[in-house]
This record gives C-alpha cells, structure tokens and sequence, in this order.
C-alpha cells in the first residue's frame, strides 16, 4: 500500500494505546490485515508499517478506520481515527455507531437518508460486515434511557450540517457549507399520525411487491418529512412518539434495502433505528429491530451473530413483554440455531416461541409491529429451521399449513414459504412436486422488486443441481427460461 507524505511527527496517542493494548507492532499489522480480508481487502502491512505510523505517516483509504476497529476491539470502548492521531478516512463504518445523544442520532440518520435518496450509488455497494454488530448491540443492552429528547424553540435555531456530520470515525465525509434553520416546525400528534400511516403503506407494498418497489419513495419521505419534525419543536411526550415513529420508518428503509441486498446500507439503517427506538424510550421497538438484525444475519449465513443478536433483544426487554412478542424473540434464536445445525438447541428454542405463542390472548396489548406474527409466521419459522436441519419432513409439514394459513397479501412471504416446500419435497425424494413448486415461486419472484425473492429461487436451483438430468429438472428449467 503506498503511503501518502505526512509531517514526520511522532503519533504519540497511536503509541499509547499499542501499549495499552498489548500489541507487538507485527501483531497490529496482522490484526488490520485479517480485518481487511473481511472487507474484501488485501492489505499486507506488516511490522515496518505500523513503524511508519508511529513515525508520522498517514496510512490512505479505509486503513484508517480499520486501525480504530481493532482498537475498538481489543480495548472494549469505541475508538475513532482520530483517537489514534491519525487522519480522516473513508467512511466504511459510517452509521454503524450508536450515537451519543438523540440530537447526534438525528444527524447521523438524516445523514444517510440524504445520501440515499441522492445519486450516491455507492451507498447500496457497502459491505455488510458482522463486526458492526457487536458495538450497537451492547451498547442498547447497557444504555440509559435519554433524559430529554424535547426540542425547545431555542434548541431548534441552530445551525445544521447541510450535509450528515462526518460519521465514523466522525470526519469520514467533508463538511459542506452551513445553512441556517429557524425554530422549525411545530410537530403535532397529526404529524405523527401521518409518519405511522405512511409507514403502514409503505409496508403493505414491501410485503406484495418487494422491497425495490418504493424503496427511494420511502427514502425521500424520510429526508424530505421526517427530518424535519425532528429538527422541529416539540415537547417530551411528542418527541418520544416522533422519535418512535421514525424509528420505525427508518427500520423499514432498512429492511427494503435488505431485499434488494444493499446489506451493508441496510445494516446501518437498524443500527440507526435502535438508537431512534432507545430516544423514543421504546425497549420492546428496540428488540424488533435486533431482531430484525438477526433476521439478516440468518441470511447471510451468519449464525452465531444471529443468537446472539436475538439473545440480546430477549435480555433487553426481560420477561414483560406480551407472549407474541416473546415468542418473535425465540423463534428469531432457532433461526440462527437451525443455520448452525444446532438441533437441540434450535427445537428448544422453537418448543418456548410455541409455548409463548399459545399463551397469548386476543385482549392483549400487542405493539403494531407484532400484530402480523401469527400461527402462520411461526409454522413459516419452523419449516425454515427444519429445512436447514435437514428435517425435510417436518419442513413440509409446516411449510404446507402456514401456506394455509398465510393471508395472499403476504406475497413475498408466501413465496419464500413455498420455495421452503419445494426444497423439502426434493429433500424426501418427490422431484415432481418439489419442481413444480419451484416453478410456481420462480414465476412470482418474476412479478416482485426482491433480491431475496430472487435468491430464494436460487438456492432451490442449486439444491437440483444433483438432479439436473432428470426429466421433471429439464421440465423446470424449460418453464422458468420461458418467463424470462
């Protein structure tokens, strides 16, 4: 890596914390370099590099960044570039921190609300990177609720980026000129009322037609309404329900990106959302969302992230909440079980996500985010586990009732349950239905903005791969190539 001319002053802050981490200066090198393959980069610095550092060079790129991440790491407390003396860097961690105050969550959020809905593409190319999970997670689990997140009109007239102040390590993006806002809008509970319809629109078109469909629509809103009410006035009650909402929202453009696999992009949505969910005051909001991070990490294959996000909800919000909300925590756990081919403790953590879900009751009081976990989502959870069990029979079974029970609003859930039936049909050996299964979910991955639809009907394909010679395989093939 070349390094780019740098005042020969000795980096006394990056001497003092090698020292205080115990690192020779050839196991930091080796520690950036493992860090960067997990990026999809391949640095080789060795001990001669980190000499250069302390001497005054300036490493270039995302290096930077990468140096703090081991710090951050090693050490146990959030560290940026600029705690180790060293300069701004790109910003390949950028949203991934939890912030400090509401009004810091606000700016960060906004922040990639705007460079989303802008032309900046290279925003849904950011990699998801599992070590961004750990850091807001903990954080959530041991932080205190916001004492005041109430937005006086002498708090409101400040002056406010234009742009997102820089995010990690908190100057990776230039600072742009300065604009000045006036007191800012007075939020009403209508305005509220407003973010938390839209937000049920949105997520009727992310279930029937994918998560692509209205995504930059949802994006704008965000930058375009819901910025502004949280640069508005507004009391401690008011601001509580303003910040929930846009948590929810912000959750929601999260999950969109996560369909269309701009995984890293929706990775720092959550982490944005959780910290909107803690100045909302909103525990249980704040679990949906690890959960919703688990969920991810399922996809990607992350298994052990996965536990542990979703034993982190569950600790966070105790034994209070309703059982519907208990038994989403649990079932999230046997997800990232299943993937790990952890039978026993997967089947156990179906056993307690059935056992809550019974308990529950139509008189109780159910947050909107749970209302749509039912007999259906949990019988959908248990033929996904025992898919990735390899418990084809079981699979089938489950997968069969909650595509009963399944309301045909649910399209793309439905879809992802019907190519989990097709799978365990060619698990027990029934080519002929698994195929035509596969067929009919390949047809409506056609008719929906979803990665993950798409990707689902894939991992069928490749799971016939052994069978490609057979009639009812060529058969398939021949269907799905006509729809193209």
């Amino acid at each position: 890596m070349t390094e780019r001319p740098a005042q020969r002053v000795p980096n006394r802050q990056l001497s003092a914390l090698i020292a205080e981490a115990g690192f020779s200066n050839a196991g930091l090198a080796r520690r950036v370099d493992q860090l960067g393959l997990e990026h999809g980069l391949d640095l080789r610095y060795d001990k001669t590099s980190v000499t250069r550092w302390l001497r005054g060079q300036q490493p270039r790129g995302t290096t930077p960044a990468l140096i703090a991440e081991v710090f951050t790491r090693r050490l146990g407390r959030r560290l940026s570039a600029q705690d180790l003396g060293l300069d701004a860097c790109a910003p390949v961690y950028a949203g991934l921190e939890f912030a400090a105050t509401p009004e810091e969550a606000v700016d960060i959020a906004s922040g990639l609300w705007r460079k989303d809905s802008g032309s900046h593409a290279e925003l849904r190319k950011i990699a998801f990177t599992p070590a961004g999970l750990v850091v807001p997670s903990r954080d959530w689990l041991i932080g205190r609720a916001d004492e005041r997140v109430g937005r006086g009109a002498e708090q409101a007239a400040t002056r406010v980026p234009e742009q997102s102040r820089p995010l990690p390590g908190r100057a990776s993006v230039p600072r742009q000129r300065q604009i000045d806002r006036g007191p800012g809008q007075r939020v009403t509970g209508g305005d509220i009322a407003a973010l938390r319809s839209v937000g049920e629109l949105f997520r009727t078109l992310d279930h029937a037609y994918g998560g692509g469909h209205a995504r930059q629509a949802l994006v704008r809103y965000l930058e375009h309404e819901a910025e502004p009410m949280l640069r508005g006035t507004y009391g401690e009650a008011t601001g509580r329900r303003l910040f929930s909402a846009a948590a929810d929202l912000t959750r929601l453009a999260g999950w969109t990106s996560y369909d269309i696999a701009a995984h890293g992009l929706a990775q720092r949505y959550f982490v944005q959302a959780l910290r909107l969910a803690q100045a909302a005051g909103d525990r249980p909001y704040g679990a949906y969302v690890l959960i919703t991070m688990s969920q991810q990490a399922v996809y990607l294959g992350h298994g052990r992230e996965a536990v542990q996000l979703a034993r982190v909800a569950q600790q966070g919000v105790g034994s209070g909440p309703p059982a519907v909300v208990q038994a989403l925590l649990h079932s999230a756990e046997a997800r990232g079980h299943a993937v790990l081919g952890e039978v026993r403790a997967s089947t156990a953590s179906l056993v307690r996500a059935e056992r809550a879900l019974g308990a529950a009751r139509p008189g109780d009081d159910v947050p909107h985010w749970a209302r749509d976990y039912d007999e259906a989502q949990l019988a959908d959870e248990f033929g996904h586990c025992h898919r990735d069990l390899q418990q084809y029979r079981a699979s089938a079974q489950h997968a069969e009732r909650s595509l009963q029970l399944r309301a045909p609003s649910y399209a793309r859930s439905r879809l992802f349950c019907r190519v989990v039936l097709a799978s365990a049909r060619l698990g027990l050996g029934e080519l002929d239905q698994a195929c035509a299964l596969g067929a009919e979910a390949a047809q409506q991955a056609m008719e929906m903005r979803s990665v993950r639809a798409v990707e689902y009907v894939r991992d069928f394909e490749r799971r016939l791969e052994p069978y490609r010679d057979a009639s009812a395989v060529r058969t398939y093939r021949d269907r799905v190539a006509a729809l193209s």
